[in-house]
């Protein structure tokens, strides 16, 4: 390949990087398709947002203005949402912002952070262009974290461990004795737990027993805010001093920032729209259930991850693209027989249902 004038000047560990898969927005799908689009492949609220939060932000006029760089509202509202104090909570730019944060804060070159996969690849992603080096965990067979497995795999250059939990895109959550396992080493460990409002499992009261403990929240998929991008870390006050330091200094904008509070204004309202996604997701899976060429592995997320067939997972995600209905597709060794689905509407799941019975 000719070389081009950047080629001296950018960083050797970023040429050729494996980027992050992220999904096509849906103006792009519709490209692809002439009939009606069903999105299902990026975990997103098909309720969409908080009614608040649009009256909220038709009525802005401060958009000239720069947000706070201490966050203080927002953590005031975050920490009586949460009940952990002010001073133990720091927002971003989606948790993919603090995930970036910290991994530059504590990472030196040669130094490794582990994951448990297959997992969110935002982990590997970010420890890539940060310069780190990637130890992936194998899940076992159940896609369950195996706390010694994790354990075995720390060395003196591991700085983070991360789990996702429930995990992106099994949708199973990890037990605390496994967490406690692991945060008795004293690694830094951050538990991604931005699926809670649907499992309505946390382990955040630990992060007032373990300062190597970081939960990470966020406000794309129960609150309907993926595109404002905002979520949030709960972690040792001594920590989220160092972040604070080093994020930028306007990193929540003003529109994400009064769309959040005005959420959590309406929490109840959106809780109520979680527990309907809920609701369909156990119809969606009873269905499944009935095709014998189908696995379903249990979720506690929005989404559900099914195992087809050998070799039937990419024609069944391929089928179904034709019919406008788009879900994810994972190009990876343990994931290559499945495809994973988030939960829409009962409209939506119940075309999809009829499509795979046809496709199967």
């Amino acid at each position: 390949m000719e070389e081009n004038i950047f080629d001296k000047y950018v960083r050797q560990h970023l040429k050729g990087i494996k980027t992050y898969d992220a999904v096509n927005p849906i103006t792009s799908l519709g490209k692809s398709s002439s009939i009606d689009i069903i999105k299902l492949n990026g975990n997103e609220n098909p309720y969409g947002c908080s009614e608040y939060a649009k009256k909220a932000l038709s009525l802005m006029d401060s958009f000239h203005i720069y947000p706070d760089p201490n966050q203080k509202e927002i953590r005031l509202a975050l920490s009586k949402y949460t009940g952990a104090s002010f001073s133990k909570i720091i927002a971003g730019s989606g948790c993919d912002e603090i995930i970036d944060l910290l991994i530059r804060l504590l990472l030196e070159p040669g130094d490794n952070v582990l994951d448990c996969t297959p997992t969110f690849g935002m982990y590997s992603f970010s420890t890539r262009v940060c310069g780190g080096t990637v130890k992936s965990i194998s899940r076992d067979s159940n896609f369950e974290v195996v706390a010694e497995d994790v354990i075995k795999s720390i060395d003196d250059k591991t700085k983070i461990v991360f789990i996702a939990s429930p995990n992106n895109p099994t949708g199973n959550w990890t037990p605390e004795r496994q967490i406690r396992k692991i945060l008795d080493t004293g690694i830094m460990l951050v538990l991604d737990e931005t699926y809670f409002e649907f499992c309505k499992t946390s382990l955040i009261d630990l992060t007032n027993q373990y300062e190597n403990l970081i939960i990470l929240r966020s406000f794309s998929k129960w609150a309907g805010l993926a595109g404002l991008r905002i979520g949030y870390g709960i972690m040792s006050e001594d920590l989220i001093k160092y972040l604070m330091d080093i994020k930028p200094p306007y990193n929540v904008n003003v529109a994400a920032e009064v769309a959040l509070l005005a959420s959590l204004k309406d929490s109840t309202n959106l809780l109520s729209k979680v527990n309907l996604i809920v609701d369909e997701r156990k119809r969606f899976e009873v269905n499944l259930s009935k095709f014998n060429n189908v696995k379903v592995h249990p979720s506690s997320g929005n989404f559900v991850l099914c195992e087809f067939n050998s070799n039937q997972g990419i024609k069944v995600y391929k089928e179904l693209e034709k019919l406008g209905i788009f879900v994810r597709y994972f190009n990876e060794p343990r994931l290559t027989d499945c495809i994973r689905i988030s939960i829409g509407t009962t409209t939506e799941m119940n075309k999809l249902t009829e499509a795979l019975s046809k496709i199967l």
